[in-house]
């Protein structure tokens, strides 16, 4: 497969199987260097799946693809040190404070000792959480720990970001607020690829890629999605989409 140096991402034919089960069926896409990225799906789609192959987290079970250069099957070390990853969970600890929780991701990405001081501040103050770095994270809103968990993800300064459903179980002003920062970090160069069942939330997005059962169903602007199909929400245009799909009998494919 021929890297494109502009991509942050480039996958062909990536597929995912467990046993008989296709989780991922040979997907093909580019993320371009700088870009928000939305991956959308109902649960069960692949999103995940798919994102945790990206990360280096898993090996595909056939196809190819590159992450800021980086080979998805044989360099998946190196793809873990470069990016940025926050999962559903948040990955927090919640037995510990605020500032160990920080401390602890300081040392997992190898953050010079002279940086950290300075690096804590940023977190803090992105999450909202001056005065507060002795709390117990268990004790902090969902809003709280999300941007907490983001401050975490980026200590390192990575130029490529991967968030899976990181909205999840959060109120809508929470949500608001934590895409206000997505949009910050993207204006400064950073690539995001995000994961996401809220269709709103896809309006952020530059792009979109919609994913069913495996398989990637549409790709393009939220604009050129709605235009295509004459519809003034994301949602309808999934919901004929799927419902195409199905019709046409694709399901059996998975």
């Amino acid at each position: 497969m021929k890297i494109n140096s502009t991509n942050a991402v480039d996958v062909e034919a990536i597929e995912k199987k467990f046993g008989n089960f296709t989780a991922v069926n040979k997907i093909s896409f580019n993320v371009s260097r700088g870009e928000i990225f939305g991956f959308l799906g109902p649960n069960g789609a692949g999103k995940s799946t798919t994102i945790r192959m990206l990360c280096g987290i898993i090996a595909p079970t056939s196809g190819c693809g590159h992450v800021g250069g980086y080979d998805i099957v044989k360099e998946q070390n190196l793809i873990k040190q470069s990016i940025g990853y926050m999962s559903q969970k948040f990955s927090l600890y919640n037995d510990l404070t605020v500032e160990e929780n920080i401390d602890f991701y300081a040392g997992i990405y190898s953050i010079p000792k002279e940086k950290r001081a300075e690096r804590k501040e940023r977190v803090l103050k992105m999450a909202g959480l001056d005065g507060l770095s002795k709390n117990l994270t268990y004790t902090l809103s969902g809003g709280w720990k999300q941007r907490l968990a983001l401050g975490c993800a980026i200590m390192h300064e990575p130029q490529i970001l991967f968030l899976d459903e990181p909205t999840s179980g959060t109120d809508p002003i929470s949500r608001r607020r934590f895409w206000e920062l997505i949009k910050a970090m993207a204006k400064t160069g950073v690539t995001v690829f995000v994961t996401t069942h809220y269709m709103d939330e896809a309006e952020n997005c530059d792009r979109l890629a919609l994913i069913y059962k495996g398989e990637i169903i549409a790709l393009g602007t939220p604009a050129k999605l709605k235009g295509d199909l004459a519809l003034r929400s994301l949602e309808d245009v999934f919901v004929s989409l799927i419902e195409a799909y199905d019709k046409a009998g694709n399901h059996e494919s998975r």
